[in-house]
């Protein structure tokens, strides 16, 4: 069992940056891909981002490349989403989730747990 707990939600001005973390409860995090998604009002979810349970593997959506950077540190059970020169589309709720599967996957219905969200609102 994983419990998640994301914070660092805010509201921001287009082209500023945010830090996202995610706090994992229990001693199996360091086994678990992680993943950041994203939902916004009227909009479907959409993923975000993932990174290997050993962090040495990350991948992204095409509308974060070369923006957001995920990482993690499982000394202390946590997962970052660093997102640079935000934009007004990138306003949604952003969630965390973790999955044992070891091949990438974008589908959140293949994460077994789900943190509660952090509101992210970026500004024109």
């Amino acid at each position: 069992q994983v419990q998640l707990v994301e914070s660092g939600g805010g509201l921001v001005q287009a082209g500023d940056s945010l830090r996202l973390s995610c706090a994992a409860s229990g001693r199996t995090f360091r086994f678990y891909a992680m993943g950041w998604f994203r939902q916004a009002p009227g909009k479907e979810r959409e993923f975000v981002a993932r990174i290997s349970a050993g962090g040495a593997y990350t991948y992204y959506a095409d509308p974060v490349k070369g923006r957001f950077t995920i990482s993690r540190d499982n000394a202390k059970n946590t997962v970052y989403l660093q997102m640079n020169s935000l934009k007004p589309e990138d306003t949604a709720v952003y969630y965390c989730a973790a999955n044992d599967m070891v091949a990438v996957t974008t589908k959140g219905d293949e994460y077994d747990y789900w943190g509660q969200g952090t509101q992210v609102t970026v500004s024109s």
